[in-house]
């Protein structure tokens, strides 16, 4: 008997091996056969639905961006930052600090260890990452001045539009007076003055004239929650459709609705009208009267906006955005209650962003320009590609641009070619503007006369 059981389970064992072997078989020529259909077929690689790569050109409109302002965040006395790509998504739902449809739009997938895991995101935010670096490690700093340029993610379900957006933000965090508002806006606008852009349209709103006349309408905490969220995504007409049942309320919102475009008379206007009978409204009037009063001393210009700042509700008082045309390229504004909410202690702060993608488009090409007499072209030959390599460095020490030729086609926008030789005289130097032709027989004979040159042409200019 048991001979027998060995003998089918050997027979079974065999068939196994078998069919193992046949399915291998099987795969091998489905393989082949897919190699085969496929053999000279180009195969198309695209890019995910809804990001951009940058070219050599675009790279240098946004190194142009990036350098203009670090610059001037320097300048400022602001330190850069940079925080991870990845967050917990509970540091941006705990505290409800984005809107439910930018919650929507959040990239998010669980962590897993093998056990458990936890839910994070790519950032869909700079600010709230700079908040939690802040609250986890400079707590105990007092005024934090930081900046950073950074990546974040936000869902589009078309792709149309793109899902990657790079921005340079800064944040004030630990100073509350109106001062340090007005210098953030007046930052960002240096900014924007420094790549070249003009026609800078800055708009202003309040969330606590928002949030203060919602509390005065009597709306419970969700009430007021719901329409605050829908303001901020926009929707300024949910405002219209409230009926307050008070005279001084409907004649005060009626006139919040048309806060469009008005000036700092029109907020003092408002003041003497209804913050007797509205008292919640006092504060955030008088403090974005006095905002405006130094923008308008320091000849700044601007427009009231009451929707300035959609998509985050983390705002608590002024709000800022800017504009060229119809396209929003940055904003900012104040948020007092974020780092409270995130379990830091009662710090107020404020920030700004600058929207990379759109200005990339927006610089002009005369500002990216690099100057004809910093580029030089080498010509070595093969008998003097060492001493050619030596005298590069020199040029590159100096401030140059040095790059070697190496094909027939020369590169375009630059002023001298380097001609460098094994025998007297060991460099011959062209200018491409002025035709003139210099023979040397020393590296520093060269740098004299590059930095001669130069200087002519700055002169006539």
């Amino acid at each position: 008997m048991f001979i027998v059981l060995l003998q089918i389970e050997s027979n079974l064992g065999l068939r196994l091996i078998n069919t193992l072997i046949l399915i291998v078989e099987q795969l091998g020529k489905l393989v082949y056969n897919l190699q085969t259909i496929t053999k000279g077929m180009a195969m198309r690689v695209n890019r995910c639905k809804g990001t951009r790569d940058l070219s050599p050109e675009e790279m240098m409109r946004f190194r142009f961006i990036e350098e203009a302002f670090r610059d001037c965040c320097l300048k400022w006395g602001y330190e850069e930052v940079k925080t991870p790509t990845l967050e917990y998504l509970h540091l941006f739902t705990s505290t409800g600090t984005l809107t439910p449809s930018m919650l929507g739009k959040v990239y998010s997938f669980l962590d897993w260890d093998g056990w458990s895991g936890e839910r994070v995101v790519l950032r869909p935010d700079g600010t709230i990452p700079v908040a939690r670096l802040y609250i986890d490690s400079m707590a105990d700093k007092g005024l934090a001045k930081l900046f950073y340029v950074t990546n974040i993610f936000i869902f589009e379900q078309t792709g149309k539009e793109t899902r990657e957006r790079w921005q340079g933000g800064a944040e004030l965090i630990g100073a509350s007076s109106p001062l340090a508002d007005v210098e953030l806006v007046i930052l960002a606008l240096e900014v924007l003055k420094k790549v070249g852009l003009e026609g800078v349209e800055l708009k202003l709103s309040h969330v606590g004239l928002i949030r203060g006349l919602l509390l005065e309408l009597g709306l419970s905490p969700e009430e007021q929650a719901k329409i605050f969220a829908q303001i901020l995504d926009g929707n300024v007409e949910v405002l219209a459709g409230i009926k307050p049942g008070k005279p001084e309320l409907d004649e005060a919102l009626s006139l919040l609705l048309d806060l469009k475009g008005k000036s700092a008379g029109f907020l003092r206007n408002f003041k003497v009208l209804f913050t007797q009978n509205l008292p919640e409204l006092e504060p955030p009037v008088d403090n974005f009267i006095t905002i405006v009063d130094l923008l308008e001393a320091l000849g700044y210009n601007y427009q009231i906006d009451l929707t300035s700042g959609r998509g985050f509700e983390y705002y608590t008082g002024l709000i800022f955005q800017f504009f060229i045309g119809e396209e929003k390229i940055g904003g900012g504004g104040r948020y007092d209650a974020l780092i409270p909410l995130m379990g830091g202690r009662n710090v107020p702060a404020s920030g700004f962003a600058l929207y990379l993608d759109p200005l990339m488009s927006l610089v002009k090409p005369a500002a990216l320009t690099e100057p004809l007499a910093q580029r030089v072209l080498i010509k070595a030959e093969p008998e003097a590609i060492e001493q050619g390599f030596n005298i590069a460095s020199y040029l590159r020490e100096a401030g140059y641009v040095a790059e070697f030729k190496l094909e027939a086609q020369e590169p375009a926008n630059l002023r001298w070619i380097l001609d460098v030789r094994s025998k007297a005289p060991l460099f011959v130097l062209t200018d491409q503007v002025s035709q003139k032709r210099f023979e040397v027989q020393a590296t520093s004979e060269v740098l004299r006369l590059l930095g001669e040159e130069d200087a002519d042409k700055d002169s006539l200019a």
